[in-house]
């Protein structure tokens, strides 16, 4: 009954057994391995875009604020939204490695409109030399809520971005459960959408630790590559991270455990829909749910075993009838019995 994150659930064994492979005898370093060539070319073949470059880099932070630095003058401002992972959860990280602020959108359920946008654009670079000058924007895709922009609204969003004069990153964490849920092409919700740079994630969808920086504009490329190393993020045996990438995207293994997540957490929605203590904030629509309770009833499920977040206070101290808000994460190691075990505990 483990639903605090996905990223804490297990490697998937066949990433893991990719590993103990890379291990054996010798291989060239900072990505000039042999593997990484493979690698490149799977995920220009997923993504349908043979010219776009392709680097590996530890961890999402890492990749977010690299990819923004590349994007990104220190006297600009990047747009996101007001609860992005860049904002809340990456200890001003994109700050550090932009020299740039950071600009809030606000949300509704977890996304940004191109109205809003738009909004937020107008009211910056309108000071001269005295204001910071607009950047890019930065979306994430399934946002934080655990909601997803349809192809549609990344469209709106991107076009807005480049009537002035802006690039669009994508922080795709959970980029392969977004995918499953929208039944779409990585090509469509990416560079056909307007897109210019991704952040896809493998670590939260069952790899050890690895995400690709994906470049569609060249431009970007080789600022990317100096900064990666400047910042410390290019790894000397990089074969451990590739190893870990080429079996993350050999036979479609990323989309089946992304399905597979989605799958218990559609299941895990159905059971909450059926019991008046628990209220879902937004409506699921990959792996990640967000849902009021009383303090009483948390505590009652945190000591049946259970584990996740209380997002909005403690569960043991204060009035057992006040509302907190719980947030429940399916991983793709997570099975049916789990999310039954979860729904019988909450049915007393």
């Amino acid at each position: 009954m483990y639903f605090a994150s996905d990223n804490a659930g297990p490697a998937h064994p066949r990433v893991m057994e990719a590993l103990v492979a890379a291990n054996n005898g010798y291989a060239m370093g900072y990505g000039a391995d042999t593997i990484m060539d493979e690698v490149r070319a799977q995920v220009r073949e997923i993504f349908e875009a043979p010219e776009a470059a392709v680097y590996l880099i530890i961890n999402g932070t890492a990749a977010n604020s690299v990819l923004l630095a590349s994007m990104t003058q220190p006297w600009q401002t990047v747009f996101c939204s007001d609860c992005a992972h860049i904002h809340e959860d990456e200890c001003n990280a994109p700050e550090f490695y932009t020299g740039a602020k950071l600009t809030l959108v606000p949300t509704a359920n977890g996304k940004i409109t191109a109205d809003d946008l738009r909004t937020k654009i107008l009211g910056e670079e309108n000071r001269g030399v005295h204001g910071p000058q607009r950047g890019p924007l930065s979306i994430t895709q399934v946002t934080e809520k655990g909601t997803i922009y349809s192809l549609e609204d990344i469209r709106a969003l991107t076009t807005t971005a480049q009537e002035f004069g802006m690039q669009t990153h994508l922080d795709g964490a959970r980029f392969a459960n977004a995918l499953i849920a929208l039944g779409c092409t990585p090509a469509e919700m990416t560079w056909q959408a307007g897109i210019d740079t991704v952040s896809f994630g493998a670590t939260k969808n069952g790899a050890l630790g690895v995400e690709a920086c994906v470049i569609f504009d060249p431009k970007i490329a080789w600022e990317f590559e100096l900064r990666r190393k400047r910042g410390g993020h290019l790894l000397s045996k990089h074969r451990y991270l590739s190893a870990q990438m080429q079996a993350y995207l050999a036979d479609d293994l990323w989309l089946d455990m992304a399905r597979s997540a989605n799958t218990r957490c559609a299941q895990l929605a159905e059971g909450l829909r059926g019991h008046e203590a628990a209220q879902m904030l937004f409506e699921p629509q990959a792996n990640m749910i967000f849902f009021n309770m009383s303090r009483r009833e948390h505590k009652r499920m945190l000591d049946g075993g259970a584990v996740y977040y209380v997002m909005s206070g403690d569960p043991e101290v204060g009035d057992p009838d006040e509302q907190l808000i719980g947030r429940l994460v399916c991983d793709w190691s997570m099975t049916e019995g789990g999310v039954s075990r979860f729904l019988d505990l909450l049915r007393g």
